[in-house]
């Protein structure tokens, strides 16, 4: 990181900044083109989990190649001036790396649907297994992560 001084070396910091933000957006290699999606998320410290429908790009691209990036961030205030090169940002950032994985167990589903309810400030748990059965479930194994702030 270019400047040290905004560097968020603590854990916890960290986890507070992804546990106030609304999206994930998850970056993946498609045939060597990047593509991000924000998504909706959950969280728990060492994985990040994700839903989605059986089917579709974002299905397809992990199937090929589980790697993937991440990006939170939180837009506390811009900061104006009366020179454009003096123009900035108060924020909290965090980025990271990990791999990918499709969990099938209808249990361990269960469990991340209940993660991402509670990233959103809900405890509401009565998923019928109907619905789990025709939900995808992506859990994020996070290998690398850091976070910025000014």
């Amino acid at each position: 990181m270019r400047k040290k001084e905004r560097e968020i070396k603590d854990r916890k910091v960290i986890d507070g900044i992804i546990r106030r933000c609304r999206v994930c957006h998850l970056a993946m290699c498609d045939d060597g083109q990047p593509y991000v999606i924000p998504l909706n998320f959950g969280y728990d410290g060492r994985f990040l989990y994700f839903h989605a429908a059986l089917e579709g790009r974002k299905i397809d691209i992990i199937k090929r190649n589980n790697r993937v990036g991440f990006e939170f961030d939180i837009l506390h205030d811009i900061v104006t001036a009366q020179h454009a090169c003096d123009w900035g940002a108060k924020y909290e950032s965090v980025i990271g790396s990990g791999t990918a994985e499709i969990v099938d167990d209808l249990d361990a589903k269960k469990e991340t649907l209940e993660w991402i309810m509670r990233q959103y400030g809900s405890g509401v748990n009565d998923f019928s297994y109907e619905i789990i059965k025709k939900t995808l479930i992506l859990r994020v194994l996070i290998l690398e992560i850091s976070g910025k702030a000014k």
